[in-house]
């Protein structure tokens, strides 16, 4: 199965780092639409994904999931940055808000 490692901002200006292997339904988790978002958002919102890694088996994303968490928010804000990032590939498929 393809394992995603994911960021998103939230209405606090934090950042949150996720895994799944559906992106959209976990979006829809955390901002409400489905049951069982992250504690995380709980008086805060999911406002735009940021990153998005693929290609990740399920162990492989954790271990990408723990280091990005270990990560200063300059680093977080470089890895942003990088070509690796494929958030805007969901800009099409996605509710409104989900993309920057």
């Amino acid at each position: 199965m393809n394992w995603f490692v994911y960021i998103i901002l939230a209405s606090n200006n934090s950042l949150y780092t996720g895994i799944s292997t559906n992106v959209e339904r976990r979006w829809k988790e955390h901002s409400g639409e489905k049951k069982g978002g992250a504690r995380f958002f709980n008086g805060k919102k999911p406002m735009a994904l940021m990153y998005v890694e693929e290609g990740h088996t399920r162990s492989t994303a954790g271990k990408r999931e723990a280091a990005i968490k270990k990560m200063t928010r300059p680093q977080k804000e470089a890895l942003l940055k990088e070509m690796q990032n494929r958030a805007s590939n969901y800009a099409e498929t996605l509710p409104v808000g989900f993309n920057n």
